[in-house]
């Protein structure tokens, strides 16, 4: 990747290996198949379209563009500014930063649903929408009007376009385009579901000597027990795909040598391009009810019994809960069923 133009200081561009380039390639295409199935689920069972489930579809929505958007960028493997470089460093910079917004918009609303016991409406849904697309939009336009979208050197990326790094105010436009709502994620994120957890723990503490019936079914695992995973997984499976960014963001401020380590490099790139994968893996491959229904559907008349173990699942996810009679407790249900 040749280039005379020395960017953040003394730093040389990063040369992306084609190995490194290939595997970036699969973890995109990985990604979009994952949002693309998180898609197709959704609109196939119109039953399973809980709250959760439609903000996980707006996520995914969001994850398909962008892994779309880093597939071409890493393909091309730019090397300057180009009008190509520029419209992928848009798209990218606009679905990135929108994930980040779905993400936290997820844990917010199961936050105020189930902590808060707050009833929520279409107003809540039309806040998210505002922010989650209206502000990236907003930012991305001023980016791409301000000529701050171009070759970054693969310093801060893995061959795609984001920030023009000879922009004087790239650091800047690099925390509005999405750092800045990355490190806020690393904080709200954690706290959010932290403070989910314990409050379902303690309901259920509360409400067990009530609840014998849960220790009477082993057939099924408990709602708490799946909520509880989910709940420790969701920011940790982000911080470690998004971390590596990051890190390759602050060694490149500082002009570090260590941003071009090939296995930095290829982490970056496989963390900014899995988040549809990722999630596809737990609220599709994870979800008992969502997995049990594809297969069904996949194998067809082949595996009949398919069929009535998923009827046998839903009417034990019945039968294993009383009555819920608020909304918190409905949102549980929902979130350890998403």
């Amino acid at each position: 990747m040749p280039h005379s133009t020395m960017l953040m200081g003394t730093m040389p561009p990063t040369e992306v290996y084609p190995s490194e380039r290939v595997i970036v390639l699969v973890s995109c295409v990985l990604s979009f198949l994952g949002s693309s199935l998180l898609v197709f689920t959704h609109a196939l069972w119109p039953e399973l379209r809980t709250r959760p489930r439609q903000l996980l579809l707006y996520l995914s929505l969001a994850d398909l563009l962008s892994a779309a958007s880093y597939f071409y960028g890493v393909l091309q493997d730019f090397n300057r500014t180009s009008w190509d470089c520029v419209l992928q460093g848009a798209l990218s910079t606009f679905s990135n930063a929108s994930s980040f917004f779905w993400t936290m918009a997820i844990a917010s609303y199961l936050y105020i649903t189930i902590v808060r016991g707050t009833p929520t409406g279409t107003g809540l849904l039309c806040f998210f929408h505002v922010m989650s697309w209206g502000v990236p939009f907003a930012i991305t336009v001023a980016a791409v009007a301000l000529k701050k979208i171009g070759y970054d050197a693969s310093n801060v990326s893995v061959g795609w376009c984001w920030v023009n790094l000879q922009a004087a105010d790239r650091v800047l436009w690099m925390l509005l385009t999405g750092k800045l709502w990355e490190l806020l994620a690393y904080v709200i994120l954690p706290v959010l579901y932290i403070l989910i957890k314990k409050h379902i723990n303690r309901a259920h503490a509360a409400l067990s000597e009530y609840r014998p019936i849960l220790a009477r079914a082993p057939a099924f695992q408990p709602r708490t027990s799946i909520a509880d995973k989910k709940l420790i997984l969701i920011p940790l499976i982000f911080i470690f795909l998004r971390i590596w960014s990051t890190i390759r963001f602050i060694l490149t401020l500082c002009s570090s040598p260590a941003v071009q380590n090939p296995v930095l490099v290829v982490l970056h790139g496989i963390g900014n391009t899995f988040q549809g994968g990722a999630n596809c893996i737990m609220f599709v491959l994870c979800t008992r009810v969502i997995r049990t229904r594809l297969l069904s559907s996949l194998c067809c008349g082949h595996y009949g019994g398919l069929r009535q173990s998923l009827q046998r699942l839903e009417r034990g996810y019945q039968d294993a809960e009383p009555p819920m009679n608020t909304q918190a407790e409905q949102t549980e249900a929902e979130f350890a069923s998403t």
